[in-house]
């Protein structure tokens, strides 16, 4: 906790010591850089440190474990955020919060391998969720609802943007036409279009739409619309 709030929790009396070569600020961009580079397996309090040309135990004195360090890179990372424009339609605003969560994702894809239940709460995260409050405070949601909405548009777009990863990192590998042409003939005998006639129906025009299997980003679109209707529609029912 007092590693997350460095910079607001007052320097312990008496705590002189040898002056540190970096400072934890320092450390942590130096993970983020080497888990954006390398993915999140990679990083290791030896690789950090080598990151930063230090000794491996030296690291230790900046934070005590790899599990601390990633609590510091997440709540380095949210500190990142733009503000929500306070002037934007509500509507506007409260896609802003799937859109930014999504977007964080992506250019960071190892956030998405550490756990968000029960992160200790820093600087960074305390001030996205104040941010993600204004943007949809005094609109006719209660402070319950709020909070019900933020998380489901996180969710959702956390679960959009590991398929939009995957879809990237799939490509990468083989096209999806390679992969059609390899597997294709095989699949067109396991699955009949007599025996799956709706699956045959709406995957053809699914694979002539998209030329791909889908498309994550529309996919996004899709779903964010029909949310925010949903959630506009409660709005207005509870003002009736």
């Amino acid at each position: 906790m007092e590693l997350l709030w460095r910079h607001a929790v007052p320097p312990r009396a008496g705590g002189r010591g040898p002056k540190q070569k970096v400072s934890v600020d320092a450390v942590v961009a130096a993970a983020v850089a080497l888990a954006d580079r390398d993915g999140y397996e990679k990083v290791s309090i030896r690789a950090v440190a080598a990151e930063l040309g230090l000794r491996p135990m030296s690291l230790y004195t900046y934070v005590p474990s790899k599990e601390a360090l990633a609590v510091l890179m997440v709540d380095a990372v949210a500190t990142h955020d733009a503000p929500i424009p306070a002037d934007a339609a509500p509507r506007d605003r409260m896609g802003a919060i799937a859109r930014q969560v999504r977007s964080e994702l992506l250019a960071h894809p190892w956030l998405l391998d550490i756990s968000p239940w029960r992160l200790v709460l820093g600087p960074g995260r305390m001030l996205r969720y104040e941010r993600q409050l204004a943007a949809i405070d005094g609109i006719g949601l209660s402070d319950l609802d709020m909070d019900r909405v933020i998380a489901v548009l996180s969710e959702f777009a956390a679960g959009n943007a590991r398929m939009a990863i995957a879809a990237v990192r799939g490509a990468a590998q083989r096209s999806d036409a390679q992969w059609w042409e390899e597997h294709g003939p095989l699949l067109d005998q396991l699955m009949p279009v007599a025996e799956f006639p709706l699956s045959s129906r709406v995957g053809a025009a699914v694979g002539e739409y998209y030329q791909a299997p889908a498309d994550p980003d529309d996919a996004f679109e899709f779903g964010l619309n029909r949310l925010l209707d949903g959630i506009f529609a409660e709005v207005a029912g509870s003002a009736d």
